[in-house]
């Protein structure tokens, strides 16, 4: 693993670049993390139990992981990954690990590759390649590390040095481990983040059971329109209560809309009634995200649009195994004239912020760096899911850059669910943007002294700034 752990890992081979790039990071390396999006479960620090075993903890919830071996073959049944009919996976912590390590060399120069080393190397202590052959002497040592109270969940809360985290929680969550953090006194900083797709997507399952129990938990009439606003409002401010600052949407697209009212309200009532036109569902997708701004204008929530994904691609797959099973691709987003509606009803406000997120590369400099580069409501997230990597962080740099600037950007968030990948997912990124600078500074188009600010600008500040943290 040596070369994957080596120092200078991502930056220039040599000369001066390489010398800038070390000064850069050395000066930021060590600080906290602020993780303001992703989702690992707040029950882990919650209960703060020991993670069971280190194909539970590294392999059964990846995605990023479970994807690539389903391609060459592997079931997802045989990695332990639970079926919607209750049917028998296997549930062998060693064996899914062994077909795990027999398979690890698939994941050769993928971003996957450097987070498990890293995690493999600086939390567990091992350096020894993973293979087949090295399989149990590395389940057998993390499997006896978790056992230990300073691998707990809140133990590597500190150890990691993160300094707050936001988890991602359904419009009908009850917050109950939220709570419960709260009530066990501990300091660490653990926040909800609003995500009301199950309330707003009408092609979401149980759609209309999802609009009874908004209605029951809040106490508003979901049976009409106003009543439906007012619920979200409920639900917002019960978030913020604890600490929310963001609400977060997964759309199929970027595209909004902004009706009068009463347009709003019939549209409303056709959907509650089940409305099986495709047109009024994306109508209806679209309507919410300008009225879900609108409300983080007026409650202060900062808001991220998260489209481009066509979930659930394989329905023989999502029927058998149900969402978030490696089967969302990438697809092309429109923004500059799928955002026009909420922009000219909110994207001039200052104190509005709106987070754009893609996962369609050809949109960053064509249309997403132009639209955050004058609109001031309007900020860029980073490189993400499938553009989560060196080549995609760098790609992200130099498409945006020269067009929004560097804050009209928000910094990293590793938007994660394999919790002991965090503090890897931000070293990555701040060694990429301190190779990035490093190059600026040598091409003589940043100076030295600006590129030390700004390397702590995107590795800390920016995000604290944007989410309002």
């Amino acid at each position: 693993m040596a070369g994957l752990t080596d120092p200078d890992l991502l930056f220039a081979a040599e000369g001066r670049q390489l010398s800038l790039a070390r000064d850069l990071y050395a000066g930021i390396k060590n600080l906290p993390i602020v993780s303001p999006h992703g989702h690992t479960d707040p029950r882990w620090y919650a209960l703060d139990e020991a993670f069971p075993d280190p194909a539970q903890l590294l392999v059964v919830p990846d995605h990023y992981i479970f994807r690539m071996l389903f391609s060459q073959g592997v079931r997802l049944e045989d990695l332990g990954v639970s079926n919607l009919d209750g049917s028998p996976v296997e549930a062998d912590g060693r064996t899914i690990w062994r077909r795990f390590s027999e398979h690890y060399y698939l994941f050769r120069g993928t971003p996957t590759r450097l987070w498990l080393d890293h995690v493999l190397a600086h939390l567990f202590g091992i350096e020894e390649p993973l293979n087949a052959a090295t399989a149990d002497r590395h389940y057998d040592m993390i499997a006896k590390l978790l056992r230990w109270e300073n691998f707990r969940p809140r133990a590597l809360f500190e150890r990691f040095d993160i300094e707050v985290i936001a988890t991602t929680d359904g419009a009908l969550d009850d917050l109950g481990w939220h709570q419960m953090i709260r009530d066990s006194g501990w300091e660490g900083r653990v926040i909800p983040t609003y995500r009301p797709d199950a309330v707003i997507d009408p092609d979401f399952e149980g759609f209309s059971a999802n609009l009874d129990r908004l209605g029951e938990i809040s106490g508003c009439d979901t049976g009409n329109w106003a009543g439906y606003l007012d619920a979200h409002r409920q639900r917002r401010d019960f978030f913020k209560s604890f600490g929310a600052t963001a609400s977060d949407h997964g759309h199929p697209t970027a595209e909004t809309a902004n009706l009068s009212a009463a347009a709003a309200e019939e549209l409303y009532n056709r959907i509650r009634r089940g409305s099986d036109d495709e047109r009024e569902r994306k109508l209806f997708r679209a309507q919410m995200l300008t009225e879900m701004a609108k409300m983080s204008r007026d409650d202060g929530l900062v808001l991220q649009i998260h489209p481009g994904s066509w979930r659930n691609h394989s329905p023989s797959m999502f029927q058998r195994f149900g969402r978030d099973k490696g089967f969302d691709i990438p697809t092309r987003t429109d923004y500059v004239t799928a955002l026009k509606p909420l922009l000219d009803c909110v994207g001039l406000e200052r104190e509005l912020t709106i987070i754009l997120f893609t996962l369609d590369e050809t949109s960053y400099a064509r249309e997403l760096a132009p639209l955050a580069g004058v609109y001031p409501a309007l900020k860029l997230g980073p490189a993400w899911w499938f553009h989560d990597s060196p080549e995609g962080m760098r790609r992200f740099r130099e498409m945006t850059t020269e067009t929004a600037g560097f804050y009209n950007t928000v910094g990293f968030n590793d938007d994660t669910r394999a919790f002991p990948s965090i503090p890897a997912r931000h070293d990555v990124a701040r060694r990429v943007d301190c190779a990035y600078l490093a190059r600026l500074v040598a091409e003589h188009r940043l100076r030295e002294d600006e590129a030390h600010e700004l390397a702590k600008e995107l590795a800390y500040t920016l995000a604290k700034k944007a989410y309002r943290l």
